[in-house]
């Protein structure tokens, strides 16, 4: 909810205040104030709009994932580049039951802003290759999954490949 540069200077506050509680001789408010510091710097790197969200969508609850990623205001200035292709991702994921045009458009934004995780890069690019699959796409599509059958590297999507695969051969 918070701007990415006042997440910052809480946190420069909360230490500058850490260190005088220090030098008072009161350590365990510097100790909780330390704490309180790490908390604004890991939101300022994890956007607490997309935690909730992701726990949304772990539940595979997409309304409310949606209504979590609605709350971010103007992400292009409040969320940092991976945050935003995660953003898009999540997004991606939602329109991929909904609307096809859209879905694409979101999961390419995400991989042109960059994913933290390889198995995370490999499900865009799964999805989105399911997509041009659908529209006909066939060239785009195969690249896309040799692309993500190298980035899967726990195996974990080994059988949707193979699935998409054999799909792609009916085309």
């Amino acid at each position: 909810m918070f701007n990415k540069i006042f997440k910052l200077i809480l946190a420069f506050l909360s230490i500058i205040f850490c260190v005088t509680q220090f030098m008072n001789d009161n350590i365990g408010n510097g100790i909780a104030l330390i704490f309180l510091s790490l908390t604004f710097i890991l939101l300022y790197f994890k956007n607490e709009m997309l935690i909730l969200a992701f726990l949304r969508m772990r539940k595979q609850d997409f309304d409310g994932t949606e209504k979590y990623l609605n709350m971010i205001k103007n992400p292009e200035k409040s969320l940092i580049k991976k945050q935003h292709g995660y953003y898009n991702y999540l997004f991606g994921i939602i329109y991929s039951q909904k609307n096809l045009t859209q879905a694409e458009k979101f999961f390419k934004k995400a991989l042109s802003l960059g994913l933290n995780m390889n198995h995370d890069i490999a499900m865009a690019k799964l999805s989105l290759a399911g997509i041009l699959m659908q529209k006909r796409r066939k060239r785009e599509a195969t690249m896309l999954l040799n692309e993500a059958k190298k980035l899967d590297k726990h195996g974990m999507m080994t059988q949707q490949i193979k699935i998409m695969q054999t799909q792609m051969k009916r085309i």
